[in-house]
Formats: C-alpha cells, structure tokens, sequence
C-alpha cells in the first residue's frame, strides 16, 4: 500500500527532499541577489531530484498501487538537459563578468526536442480509446519502447561525454588561468567542482554500464538499479550543500579577460631595444616587492601590482612570465616564502607560530602555504625548520 517506507525507499525519499531544499533557497538567493550559477544549480538539483523522485515512489508501492499511472511517460532522458547546465554553470562561476547569452538556449535543442516528442506521444496515446485502463498506449509501446528508447541511448551516452570532456577542460584552462592572476588561489581552485565532475563522471560511467548489462545481457530488476540512484541522490545533495555554502560570486566582480603571456623568454631579448626597457620594467616591479613588499598584501592579484607599477595587466604579465620567468602566483609566493625564511633566522619562531609567521608574510590559508613552501623549497615548513635548527 502506498506510501510504504522502508530500507530502499527511505534513504531516497530523505535525500531528495533535502536536495529539492538546496534547489529552493537557490532559487530563492537567485531572485534576490541576480545571481546566474544559483539558477544554474537549482535547475540540475530539481531535474536530478526529479529523476530520483520516480523511482522513489516506485520503491515506496506507487506502481502495486496505481497500475495505470502514466508516469513512463514523463521519465525523461535529463541527460540530455543535465550535462548544457553543468558546463554553463561551470562557466558562470569560472568566468568574470558572466552574462547568459540567447545562444545558450542551442545547447537545450536535444533536450527540448525529446520534451516535445513525449508530450506529442501522450497526447495521442490518451486520445485513444480504453487509454485510462492501461498503463503504456500504443505508441508508448510500439514506438518509443521498441525503437527511441534505444536511439536516445546511443544518443544521450557521446552527448555527456562530449561535454563533461568540455567541462573539464574549461575547469582546468580556469585553474590555468588563476595562477597568472591571483598571488592566493586556495579559495578560488573551486576544489569542490572538481569533485562534483569526477562524481558525476562515475555516475555517468556507472549508468552506462548498468545500462548496458541491463539491455545486453541480463535484466535487472529496480532493487538492482536502487544503487544507482542512491549514488546520484548523495551525490545530488553534496552538490547542493557546497554549491549553496561556498562563494562563487568574487570573479563575477573582477576582469581577468585578458590573455596572459607564457612563460619563456622572447627571441628578440638580445637586442638593444628591447632588452633596456625589460631592464628597466623589471626593476620597477623588483622595487615593488623588495622596497614596498607588495607581496605583504594577501589579497595582491596582477591588477592590483599593475596599478601600483602603473602598467596595463597584460604588460605586467609579459614582464613576469618573461622577466623572471614565473607565473604571477609563483613570483609573489617565492617573495613570501622568502621573507618567511627571513623571519626563521630572525627567531620569529619562538614568538608566533609557524602559521602566524606565513600570515604575516602575506599568507592568507594554511593549505596555500604549506602547498607552496612545499612546492618551492622542496620541504615542508616543519622540515624546513629543523634543518635550520641543526
């Protein structure tokens, strides 16, 4: 008897609920702030809480209950919507200054197209006689079971790996990006995002294989796909909760457009030219980090250090790729760890912390420094200190 609660329907249930939560605060947060990636996240969080809500009923007795519910109907392939959203969310929190442009709504057509056709076939099944005493009409069954079902299968599965491949690569060209830009990256690596595409390329891997074996081989009953569906409702809820708790809103207030020069330096620096306004570009932001300790400012990004020098962003970024031949995260943090080793000699370490220390250096996280002390002198800073004790 509907509703039956038990060990494969109450997991689900509580799980989807907390999701459809997280999808309306962001709902709620996006009307009151304008913010884009709220809408973008509360979107997938209710079409995955959607797809999880039908199979919830169905663990919870609405199909022992309801032998006619025409719920198959509306079981939608969200794929096809789920995989544009996640890539434009991506890239409304990855890209400053984010505006939705009417050419965003192409990457919908697929999922807009399977809309229309299930709403047409419906239409036309329920127009026919003794409609009401069956579950699935003709063309429910003679059509879309028999041949779209499959047709969307070999559709749906290169239609999310084509865009969780382009997801990713614009995830990591961002986290390239950033290091040319920011002196601390730690809160804007979007760590999370990262492991929200790892785990819905597991999701996707697993589906498709459940898939497979589901068609190809053997059949598998619906307390064998509950797996899945748990998987994707944790997932769904990990989502939401990070989603909603962590700001995203910092690179929609800053311009990072430009395009930073590699690292490496030009084969023309031999001539006379060019090589004394390189001098002399490199030591005016020499001073700025040795004499003014520009680097102090934990907040220092290349715009920041470009108005100080009175330089455009992209002839600072020339002069420190190619000047000192490092990316701007690593030319300020080196100035940092630097000071950092100054302040051992001097004995800081038996007033403050090693913490406080990379603090007052122009540290701004514990991750960030540990990382880049590591990264830079090859030890971390407790090893580091003995081998100066000894």
């Amino acid at each position: 008897m509907f509703p039956e609660y038990n060990r494969w329907s109450l997991p689900l249930l509580i799980l989807v609920l907390q999701g459809l939560i997280f999808a309306i605060l962001l709902i709620v947060r996006y009307f009151k702030k304008r913010t884009i990636s709220d809408l973008f996240l509360a979107v997938i969080l209710l079409l995955t809480c959607y797809s999880q809500i039908c199979y919830t009923v169905g663990f919870m007795g609405w199909y022992d209950e309801f032998r006619t519910t025409k719920i198959n109907y509306f079981l939608i392939n969200i794929g096809l919507a789920l995989a544009p959203l996640i890539f434009l969310y991506v890239k409304s929190i990855t890209t400053s200054n984010f505006k939705f442009k009417k050419i965003y709504y192409l990457h919908f057509i697929p999922a807009i197209v399977v809309v229309i056709y299930r709403i047409s076939i419906y239409t036309y099944d329920a127009m026919q006689p003794g409609f009401n005493e069956v579950q699935n009409g003709i063309l429910k069954i003679e059509l879309d079971e028999t041949y779209v079902q499959a047709i969307l299968f070999y559709i749906e599965a290169p239609f999310m790996l084509i865009y969780l491949a382009f997801t990713f690569q614009l995830f990591y060209n961002y986290r390239r990006k950033i290091i040319q830009y920011f002196s601390n990256i730690y809160k804007l690596e979007l760590n999370w995002i990262l492991s929200f595409l790892i785990l819905f390329s597991i999701i996707f891997l697993y589906s498709t294989i459940q898939d497979i074996i589901g068609s190809r081989f053997i059949v598998l009953d619906y307390n064998e796909r509950w797996w899945l569906n748990l998987l994707t409702a944790i997932v769904t809820l990990y989502i939401g909760i990070k989603g909603y708790f962590t700001d995203t809103t910092k690179l929609n207030k800053l311009n990072f457009t430009f395009s930073p020069k590699t690292i490496g330096i030009p084969e023309d620096i031999n001539s006379f030219e060019n090589k004394s306004i390189l001098d002399s570009d490199i030591e005016i932001v020499k001073n700025l980090m040795e004499v003014e300790k520009a680097y102090l400012n934990p907040e220092l990004n290349l715009s920041d250090l470009a108005k100080m020098a009175k330089m455009s962003r992209g002839q600072l970024s020339e002069i420190v790729n190619t000047g000192f031949n490092k990316n701007f995260n690593d030319f300020v943090n080196t100035y940092r760890v630097e000071a950092f080793k100054v302040m051992l000699k001097e004995k800081k370490h038996k007033q403050l912390s090693l913490l406080g220390i990379a603090h007052d250096c122009g540290f701004n996280s514990k991750a960030t420094f540990n990382r880049v002390f590591k990264k830079l002198t090859n030890h971390s800073p407790t090893e580091y200190l003995k081998t100066q004790l000894n």
